[in-house]
C-alpha cells in the first residue's frame, strides 16, 4: 500500500482496527459487511484505512481502492467505482473478465476496458441494470475469498456513486465482501446530500459506523515521537501542538514539521495558515504550480497540468519534485497525475488565490482541455470542463458545456448528475447573448414523447432547430423523475407551465402537465386529476401527436386505479389508434395493456381483457422495452388471480420476478410483482411460500411506491398466525400510504382492518370499517376483492346477532351489504362461490340460514378450489347442521374444513372450528381414531375453564349488564362479581367488557340468548 502520511508510525486506533478486523471476519464467513468511518478533516481516516488495508491483504484478501472526486457540487459519476475496478482489473486481469461474463456491456459505463458499451436506452431501467450486474460482478469476485472495497471521501460522492454503493450494501448477500467507506463530518451541513444516505444505511444490521475522535495527548506524544525519530518528545513541545492542533492528527503533522524547520515559535492560531505555512516554505516557481493545481481539481494529470502551465518540461519537474518532496502533492498511483496529500490543503491554497486569478487559472484548464481532449479520461471529460468553463465564470462557454455534460450524464444513466448540471444551465441561461443561444448550444436531446423546439412541428419558424429554454425545463423534468427527486421535478414541471403559451403550444403544455400529473401522483398528493383534465382539454381538438395519444392513455389508465366507465374504454382505443398512426409504439402498448384492464373490469369480458393483456405483452416482447413487458406481465397475473386462477397468476408473477431480476429491474417493479405473488400463494394455502417468498424480499430490501402492498401481505400472515398485534401494526403501515380511490389497495386494506376488529372482539369497530369502504366508488371490476369483504362483514353482524351493542344500525348495514352485492357481477367459478356464500350468511344475520344454503356454496367453492372460501363456507354448514340436530353430516363438514385450514396455517379460524366442535361434542379425528378421544359434550365454556358461576356471570355480562345488576341477579356483592368478571377476561384471553361478550356471541356459547325465538 502506498503511504502518504508523514508519520512512520501507527498511531492509536486499536478499538477501531478491531472492529474493522472483525467485520473482516465476518465478511470472510459470507456475511457481507460494510463499515463507515467518519470523522474531521485531517483527524486520520486515511491512516486508518491505509493500516486495515495492509492487514487485510496480508490476510489474503483481495483489496481495491476508490476515491471520490471533487468537481463542482457534487463529484464524478461512478469515479471511485471506476477506479476501484480499474485497480482491480491490473490486478486480477483475466480472473476479473471471467467474473464479468455476459455483463461487460453493462459494465463498460464503468470501465472502459470491459469493451463496447450495450446499446440499450438510456432510462431509469437502464440504471437498475447497471446496478444489478456491478452486484453481480462483486458477488462473483467475492465468492471465494474475501474482497474488500474501500472508497475514500463520501462526502464528495455523486449521488449516483452513492444508490450504487447503497445497492451493493443492501443486494449483496452470501459473498465474501467487505466495503469500506470513509467521510469527513465537518462537511457535512444540515442538507448535505450525504446525510440521508448515512441515515439510512446505519438501520441495516450489516452496517456499522465508526467515528473517530482526535488525539488524546498521550496519542499525540506518540505521533510526536515517530515523527520526530526521539523515544521522548519534550513535554513543553507535546502540549503546545497537543493545545494547538486540539488532537487533529494532520495538523500534529503540521505543526510538527514547521517545528523541525525551526518556525514553530512565529505559527499563527489561523487554521489557513497552519494549512499554508508548507506551501510557502516552497519557492515562488513550485507554489505557482501548487496553486495551478489546486485549481485542476483533488487529482490532476501531469500532462494537463503542463498545458496549462506550458513552461520548461524540466522546470515543471523539479517544482513539481519540490511539491512532493515537501508533502504537499502526492504522486496519483491511479494514474499520470497527483492529488494534494490532504484536501484542506487543496482548499487553503484556493481560497488563498485571487477572484480573478483563479477565474483565469481556470479558463487555462478549460482551454487547455478544448485543445487536448486526450488529456483527461473521456467518461470524466464532459463533467471536467463544464465545471472548468462555470469556475472561470464565463457564461458563453459554461451553459453550452454543462448542456453537452448533461447529455453525457444521462447515456451514462446518472440522472440526479444530469439534473444538477441541467440545473446549471438554466442558471446561466440568462446571462448569455442571443448570439451564443442561437449557434453554441447542442440541439436538444431527449425527453420521451415531448416535442421540442418551442414550435409546433407544423409551424415553419427557423428557431425550431436549436434547443430552446423550455426543452431544457423538459429535460430536467424527466431526469427529475428518473432520479427521484419529485420534488424537483414538480417544481420544474410548473416552471415549464407558466412559461409556455398553452394557446400558441397547446402540445407543449399538455406534456408538462401530465408529467406533473404523475409526479404528484407518485407523491400521493392531490391535483393529479385536474391535471390530466385540463391536458386532456388542450390536445382533444388537435391533430395527432404522440403527446396526444399519451395523454388519453394516461386519463384512461388513471381512471382504471379509481372509477372507470364506457367513456374511458373509448378512450383508450382512441390513444391506441393516435399512437398507431404517428408511430409512438411504447405509448401504444401502454394503452392497449390499460384497454384489457377495462376490458375486464368496466365490460365484464374477461376472456376478451386476457386476450387484449396478452397481445400487448408479445408487443412489448418485440418492442424489447422491459418495463412495458414487466407491467404486462404484472397486470395479466393481477387479472388472472382476480379470476380465481391462482396457480396462473403464481408463474405469471415468477416470472415476472425473473425477468426483472435479470434486467436489472427489480428495484423498480419487484415490490408489486413480489405483492401480487404472495397473495397468489395465499389464496392457495401455500403460506409457507409466501412467507419465505417475503423473507426474501426483506433481505434484498425491496420497495418502492407500492410499499404498502407487501406491509399488508405481512399483516395477512400475522393474522392467519393469530399475531393480532404484528397485524395490527402492519394494518397502520399499509394504509400510511394512503391510496385513496385506488379500490384494488383500499378495499383489501379495509378487509384485513374489519377482520382486526372482529377478531379483536370489536364489532362495532369493524362495521364502522365496512361502511366507510361501502362510502367509496369504484367496484365494479374487483369482485374477487369485493365479496370477501361483504362476505365476513355480514360474519361479523352474524355473530354478533343479540349483542345489545350492537342491534342498532344492524338492519341498515345488511341492506348495505345486500346493495352492494347487487351492483357486482359474478365472472367466475369463484365469483360464483363467494356470492352463495354471501348469500347464506346475510340469512344467519337474520337468523334464517339453512344447511341447503352452506351446501349450495361449498358445491360452487369446492370448483374454484381455493382453501379459504371453502374452509369457511365448511364450518358455516357444519354449525348449520349441528343446529339441525345431525351430528355426522356436521363432523364430516367440520373435519375438513378443519384439515383446510390447519394446511394453510389459519389458526384463528382453526380455533373456531375446534372451538364449535368441542361445544357439540364431536370428534374431528380423522377415522379409525378412537371414538373416546372425542371431546364429552359438557357445558357452555368448558372448553375455557370457565366455573359454573363464572358462566353464569358470563352470560349476564353477555347481554350488556354492568356489575352492579350482575351482583343483583345471582345475589353477590358487586365486588365478588367484579372478580368474576376480571378472572372471565383472563380465561377467555381477552381486553375488555366489549371483546368477552362479543366472543362469547360469535362462539354461542349461550345460544338461547341469541334469538328468543329459537332458529
Amino acid at each position: 500500500m502506498q503511504q502518504i502520511s508523514v508519520s512512520p508510525v501507527f498511531v492509536g486506533r486499536g478499538s477501531e482496527i478491531t472492529e474493522l478486523t472483525e467485520a473482516l471476519r465476518r465478511a470472510g464467513t459470507g456475511s457481507p459487511q460494510a463499515v463507515l468511518i467518519g470523522g474531521e478533516a485531517g483527524v486520520g481516516k486515511t491512516r486508518l484505512l491505509e493500516e486495515f488495508l495492509q492487514r487485510a491483504c496480508d490476510r489474503g484478501a483481495v483489496i481495491t481502492l476508490g476515491r471520490c472526486l471533487e468537481v463542482g457540487a457534487e463529484g464524478l459519476p461512478y469515479a471511485p467505482l471506476a477506479a476501484a475496478l480499474r485497480r482491480l482489473h491490473r490486478s486480477l486481469g483475466a480472473e476479473l473478465e471471467a467474473a464479468a461474463a455476459g455483463s461487460e456491456g453493462h459494465l463498460a459505463l464503468l470501465l472502459s476496458e470491459f469493451g463496447e458499451v450495450d446499446g440499450e436506452p438510456n432510462d431509469e431501467y437502464s440504471r437498475a441494470r447497471l446496478f444489478e450486474h456491478t452486484a453481480r460482478l462483486f458477488e462473483r469476485l467475492g465468492a471465494e475469498r474475501t474482497l474488500v472495497l474501500a472508497v475514500e471521501d463520501l462526502h464528495w460522492s455523486d449521488r449516483s456513486t452513492r444508490e450504487l454503493l447503497a445497492f451493493l450494501v443492501r443486494t449483496l448477500h452470501r459473498s465474501r465482501v467487505l466495503l469500506v467507506a470513509t467521510y469527513r463530518t465537518d462537511d457535512l451541513h444540515r442538507r448535505h446530500p450525504l446525510r440521508p444516505f448515512l441515515a439510512e444505511l446505519e438501520r441495516l444490521r450489516t452496517v456499522q459506523r465508526l467515528e473517530l475522535e482526535r488525539f488524546r495527548r498521550r496519542e499525540v506524544a506518540a505521533q510526536l515521537a515517530g515523527i520526530l525519530g526521539t523515544a521522548a518528545p519534550d513535554r513543553q513541545l507535546v502540549d503546545r501542538i497537543h493545545r494547538r492542533s486540539e488532537g487533529n492528527p494532520f495538523f500534529v503533522e503540521e505543526l510538527a514539521t514547521a517545528f523541525q524547520d525551526g518556525c514553530g515559535a512565529g505559527l499563527t492560531d489561523s487554521l489557513r495558515d497552519i494549512l499554508l505555512v508548507r506551501v510557502e516554505s516552497l519557492d515562488e516557481e513550485a507554489q505557482r504550480v501548487v496553486r495551478i493545481a489546486a485549481e485542476g481539481g483533488s487529482h490532476v494529470e501531469h500532462a494537463l497540468l503542463a498545458a496549462v502551465l506550458a513552461d520548461d518540461e524540466e522546470a515543471l519537474i523539479e517544482a513539481l519534485r519540490a511539491a512532493v518532496g515537501a508533502n504537499i502533492l502526492r504522486p496519483d498511483s491511479e494514474g499520470e497525475g497527483y492529488r494534494f496529500r490532504h484536501a484542506l490543503v487543496r482548499e487553503a491554497v484556493s481560497d488563498d488565490l485571487l477572484p480573478g486569478e483563479r477565474h483565469r487559472i481556470n479558463r487555462k484548464f478549460a482551454l487547455a482541455v478544448e485543445a487536448q481532449p486526450h488529456l483527461v479520461p473521456g467518461d470524466a471529460l464532459p463533467a471536467r470542463l463544464a465545471n472548468y468553463w462555470y469556475q472561470a465564470h464565463d457564461p458563453a462557454r459554461a451553459l453550452p458545456t454543462a448542456l453537452d455534460a448533461a447529455r453525457a450524464a444521462r447515456r451514462r444513466n446518472a440522472f440526479a448528475e444530469q439534473l444538477g448540471l441541467l440545473e446549471r444551465a438554466l442558471e446561466l441561461w440568462d446571462m448569455v447573448s442571443e448570439e451564443v443561444l442561437a449557434h453554441t448550444l447542442r440541439p436538444y436531446d431527449w425527453a420521451e414523447t415531448y416535442p421540442p423546439g418551442s414550435c409546433d412541428h407544423s409551424s415553419a419558424d427557423a428557431d425550431c432547430d436549436r434547443i430552446q429554454l423550455v426543452d431544457v425545463l423538459a429535460e430536467a423534468v424527466v431526469a427529475a423523475r428518473r432520479c427521484g427527486d419529485r420534488e424537483r421535478g414538480l417544481s420544474l414541471a410548473k416552471r415549464g407551465i407558466r412559461l409556455v403559451d398553452e394557446s400558441e403550444h397547446p402540445v407543449r403544455a399538455a406534456w408538462f402537465r401530465i408529467n406533473r400529473a404523475r409526479m404528484l401522483g407518485n407523491l400521493r398528493r392531490s391535483g393529479d386529476d385536474e391535471e390530466i383534465a385540463r391536458a386532456y382539454a388542450l390536445v382533444d381538438h388537435l391533430s395527432p401527436s404522440a403527446v396526444q395519444a399519451e395523454v388519453f392513455a394516461l386519463a384512461a389508465g388513471t381512471a382504471m386505479l379509481k372509477k372507470a366507465g364506457p367513456e374511458h374504454i373509448e378512450l383508450a382505443e382512441r390513444a391506441i389508434r393516435i399512437a398507431q398512426q404517428v408511430g409512438a409504439h411504447s405509448v401504444e402498448v401502454h394503452a392497449r395493456m390499460t384497454l384489457g384492464g377495462l376490458r375486464h373490469d368496466v365490460q365484464g369480458d374477461a376472456d376478451g381483457g386476457l386476450a387484449e393483456l396478452a397481445g400487448a405483452v408479445d408487443a412489448a416482447r418485440r418492442l424489447g422495452v422491459p418495463d412495458l413487458l414487466l407491467r404486462g406481465i404484472n397486470n395479466l397475473a393481477s387479472a388472472q388471480r382476480g379470476l380465481g386462477r391462482a396457480e396462473e397468476a403464481v408463474r405469471l408473477a415468477r416470472e415476472g420476478l425473473d425477468f426483472a431480476d435479470g434486467n436489472g429491474l427489480l428495484r423498480n417493479i419487484g415490490t408489486i410483482l413480489t405483492g401480487n405473488l404472495v397473495e397468489a400463494l395465499l389464496d392457495l394455502g401455500r403460506v409457507q411460500e409466501a412467507d419465505e417468498v417475503l423473507s426474501a424480499c426483506e433481505l434484498s430490501s425491496l420497495s418502492g411506491t407500492h410499499a404498502e402492498f407487501l406491509d399488508r401481505m405481512r399483516g395477512e400472515l400475522a393474522l392467519l398466525a393469530g399475531d393480532l398485534p404484528t397485524a395490527a401494526t402492519m394494518l397502520a403501515q399499509a394504509r400510511a400510504a394512503n391510496r385513496i380511490g385506488q379500490v384494488q389497495h383500499s378495499v383489501p386494506i379495509s378487509r384485513l382492518a374489519m377482520r382486526v376488529a372482529a377478531y379483536g372482539g370489536r364489532p362495532l369497530e369493524a362495521r364502522a370499517e365496512l361502511l366507510a369502504a361501502l362510502a367509496e366508488d369504484g367496484r365494479i371490476g374487483h369482485e374477487s376483492d369485493v365479496y370477501p369483504l361483504l362476505v365476513e362483514a355480514a360474519g361479523v353482524e352474524a355473530d354478533s346477532r343479540g349483542l345489545p351493542e350492537a342491534e342498532a344500525g344492524r338492519a341498515e348495514t345488511l341492506a348495505a351489504i345486500a346493495a352492494a352485492a347487487a351492483e357486482l357481477r359474478p365472472r367466475a367459478p369463484l365469483h360464483q362461490g363467494w356470492a352463495r356464500l354471501l348469500e347464506a350468511e346475510l340469512d344467519r344475520a337474520r337468523g334464517a340460514d339453512t344447511p341447503g344454503q352452506w351446501a349450495e356454496a361449498v358445491a360452487a367453492l369446492r370448483a374454484a378450489a381455493l382453501p379459504y372460501p371453502l374452509a369457511l363456507a365448511l364450518l358455516r354448514g357444519g354449525e348449520a347442521e349441528v343446529q339441525a340436530g345431525r351430528r355426522e353430516a356436521a363432523t364430516e363438514l367440520l373435519r375438513e374444513a378443519a384439515e383446510l385450514a390447519a394446511a394453510r396455517g389459519d389458526r384463528l379460524l382453526g380455533s373456531q372450528i375446534t372451538a364449535l366442535a368441542e361445544r357439540a361434542g364431536l370428534n374431528l379425528a380423522p377415522a379409525g381414531r378412537p371414538a373416546a378421544e372425542a371431546a364429552p359434550t359438557g357445558s357452555p365454556g368448558d372448553s375455557f375453564g370457565l366455573t359454573p358461576r363464572e358462566r353464569d356471570v358470563l352470560r349476564l355480562l353477555a347481554r350488556g349488564w354492568t356489575n352492579r345488576q350482575i351482583a343483583e341477579e345471582l345475589y353477590i356483592s358487586p365486588k365478588t362479581a367484579s372478580v368474576h368478571v376480571s378472572n372471565i377476561l383472563g380465561k377467555l384471553g381477552v381486553g375488555g367488557r366489549g371483546e368477552a361478550a362479543a366472543l362469547a356471541h360469535r362462539l354461542r356459547l349461550f345460544p338461547e340468548d341469541l334469538d328468543p325465538a329459537g332458529r
